[in-house]
C-alpha cells in the first residue's frame, strides 16, 4: 500500500502536531491491515451484498441468547426405537394444532429411513410410520435421512411448515451403500402435500442437488455431505430466497457450510469456506446438524459439537446477517449427565412454545440410541 514519501533524513525531530498526525495514520493502517482476532468465520460470496467487514455479535448479546434458550431440566426419553433400532436427528413442526416430529431410524445399522410421530403436548409422542423408505436401486437406495424444510424460523412463532410451489418440502441425506453413514452421502430434496400423514414423500428427479462429485465442491465437504436445514429468507439477505445449512466431512472432521437457491432444486454453494468450524489439523472436530431460528434481529444456529471438547454436546452461534457467525464459548446447552444420555447428548432441535423452551436431542445411554428432551420448565414425568 502506498503511504506517501519518506520523511527527509535531516528531520530529527517532530512537532507535537506532526507527531499526533503520524500516530493517527499508523493506527488507521494497523486497523486496516492487521487481522482481527475473533471467533467469527465469514464466507465470502460474489453472489451477495454482505460486507467483507466482520460483524461481531457482542458477548453481552450472546449471553442474553444463552439465558433465553437454556434448558436445565431434562425431561427424559420421548421416543424409543424398535428392537435393534437406533433413532436420530429430530426435527419438529406444528400443523393443524398438533405437533409432529420427523426423525430417522436405522435397524441393525443397515441404513437410515425417515419416520413421523405426533404429539398434542410436545411431551408424549405417538409413532405414525415411515415417510422415506429404502429403494430398490439408485443413488439413495440404502440411506434416506430426512429433515423438514421451510419451517417458520421465528423464535416463539408458529413452527408451521411453509408451502412453496404448492408443496411441503424436506431435504435428506441419501446414499447408495448400506451400513452406518457409509460414504459417499449426498443431499436430495423431497416433497409432499400431506405432511401430517405417514405417506411416502416424493423425491425430485434432479437429485442429488448437492454432492461431493460436483465441480464446485469445497475442501471441507470433499468426503461426504451430512444433515441439512433449509430456511426461507424472504428478505433475500444473501441474494436468493432459500438458504441451506449443512455439515460436510473432510479428513480432519466436519464443518458447517451454506448453499443458496431460488427454487429448492438448483443450488449454489455460498463462499469457499465453512461458516462454522471447530478443531484444526491436529484436533478432529465435528460441528454439525445445524438448526436456524430468528430471534428478534438476530439469527441463531443451534448445532452439535464433538471431539474438539470432551464428549458430544449441543451449543450455538449467532449472526446478524446470515454471513458472519459468532460462536458461543460458554456452557454447553446440552451435555451428558443422565443414564439415558451418558454416551451421547447431541443433534438439537429447539423451539419455544407458550413461554417454555423445548430442546429435543439424540441421546445414547442405557436405553439405546433414542430421542430425548430437555426443557426450561420442570415437568413431572
Amino acid at each position: 500500500m502506498k503511504t506517501g514519501p519518506p520523511l527527509p533524513a535531516c528531520r530529527v525531530s517532530l512537532t507535537l502536531v506532526e507527531l499526533l498526525v503520524f500516530i493517527t495514520i499508523i493506527a488507521i493502517l494497523a486497523a486496516i491491515l492487521l487481522p482481527a482476532q475473533s471467533l467469527t468465520v465469514f464466507a465470502e460470496s460474489s453472489q451477495t451484498n454482505v460486507s467483507a467487514a466482520v460483524n461481531y455479535v457482542p458477548v453481552e448479546r450472546m449471553q442474553q441468547v444463552y439465558q433465553e434458550v437454556k434448558t436445565p431440566f431434562k425431561y427424559g426419553v420421548v421416543i424409543r426405537g424398535e428392537t435393534n433400532q437406533l433413532l436420530d436427528c429430530p426435527s419438529i413442526f406444528r400443523q393443524q394444532g398438533q405437533w409432529y416430529m420427523v426423525y430417522i431410524g436405522s435397524t441393525k445399522n443397515i441404513g437410515y429411513e425417515t419416520f413421523l410421530a405426533r404429539s398434542a403436548d410436545l411431551l408424549h409422542w405417538e409413532k405414525l410410520g415411515k415417510i422415506l423408505s429404502f429403494r430398490t436401486n439408485g443413488w439413495d437406495r440404502w440411506q434416506l435421512s430426512g429433515g423438514i424444510a421451510l419451517c417458520d424460523p421465528t423464535w416463539g412463532g408458529t413452527s408451521e411448515l411453509q408451502i412453496y410451489d404448492g408443496k411441503y418440502w424436506m431435504s435428506y441425506i441419501g446414499g447408495a451403500l448400506p451400513g452406518y453413514e457409509t460414504d459417499p452421502l449426498a443431499i436430495g430434496m423431497a416433497w409432499t402435500k400431506t405432511p401430517t400423514e405417514a405417506r411416502e414423500w416424493t423425491s425430485i428427479a434432479e437429485n442429488p442437488v448437492l454432492s461431493r462429485a460436483q465441480p464446485d465442491v469445497r475442501e471441507f465437504e470433499a468426503l461426504t455431505l451430512y444433515k441439512s436445514q433449509i430456511i426461507w429468507d424472504k428478505a433475500r439477505t444473501l441474494g436468493q430466497s432459500f438458504v441451506m445449512f449443512y455439515n460436510g466431512k473432510c479428513k480432519t472432521g466436519e464443518r458447517i457450510g451454506m448453499a443458496v437457491s431460488d427454487d429448492l432444486t438448483h443450488w449454489q454453494r455460498f463462499g469457499k469456506e465453512p461458516v462454522v468450524a471447530n478443531g484444526n489439523v491436529n484436533i478432529h472436530g465435528i460441528s454439525g446438524d445445524p438448526q436456524i431460528v430468528r430471534m428478534g434481529d438476530l439469527w441463531v444456529m443451534f448445532y452439535f459439537g464433538a471431539f474438539w471438547q470432551p464428549g458430544a454436546f449441543d451449543t450455538f452461534a449467532c449472526s446478524s446477517d446470515l454471513g458472519h457467525w459468532t460462536k458461543w464459548a460458554g456452557p454447553h446447552l446440552i451435555e451428558s449427565s443422565e443414564p439415558w444420555d451418558k454416551g451421547l447428548a447431541h443433534k438439537p432441535w429447539v423451539i419455544k412454545h407458550d413461554g417454555v423452551v423445548y430442546h429435543f436431542y439424540c441421546a445414547g445411554g442405557d436405553q439405546g440410541h433414542v430421542i430425548a428432551l430437555a426443557t426450561s420448565k420442570e415437568f413431572p414425568l
